[in-house]
């Protein structure tokens, strides 16, 4: 999966690593400000089980 994705990226090497690192740091974003914060209300860690 790693290898097709490099081989479809566009540029040179270091070209290739800027455009994973941008999307690396878009798909973290997304998943703190996003996804995150929507999982917390569905699962609330918090309330336990166990007496």
């Amino acid at each position: 999966m790693y290898a097709a994705l490099w081989r479809v990226l566009p540029g040179p090497w270091w070209v290739r690593v800027l455009i994973l690192l941008v999307l690396a740091a878009a798909v973290l974003y997304g998943l703190i400000f996003y996804v995150f914060p929507w999982a917390s209300e569905i699962i609330n860690p918090l309330d336990g089980t166990v007496e």
